[in-house]
């Protein structure tokens, strides 16, 4: 079950789209290793906007994630490849279809 969940967005600096892109990408490994994680997605919203979206069970699996490596990565990375910091907000879930 999830109840709680992070939906960030960001914006590539111009010319950076493809590194932001990248960096995405790369963090599924860490993301798989997050026991608390139910779900991640890393998104594409248009040419330079970029979304991530991950769900938990409760604000413990949330709150280790917005504490591990993903977001520190993202962190150390904001400064040269995105235009500002990213918006990062916590959500309550609603209702979820997850696979069984």
């Amino acid at each position: 079950m999830v109840n709680v969940a992070i939906l960030a967005q960001m914006t590539a600096k111009p010319g950076k789209e493809a590194e932001v892109e990248s960096f995405l990408k790369s963090a599924l490994p860490l993301a798989n290793q997050e026991a608390g994680t139910t779900v991640w997605f890393a998104l594409k919203l248009s040419p330079s906007v970029f979304g991530i979206f991950d769900a938990f069970a409760d604000d413990a699996g949330r709150d280790a994630h917005l504490a591990g490596p993903i977001a520190a990565a993202l962190m150390a990375k904001a400064a040269d490849l995105l235009v500002e910091a990213p918006t990062i907000a916590k959500v309550d879930v609603l209702a979820a279809k997850l696979a069984a």
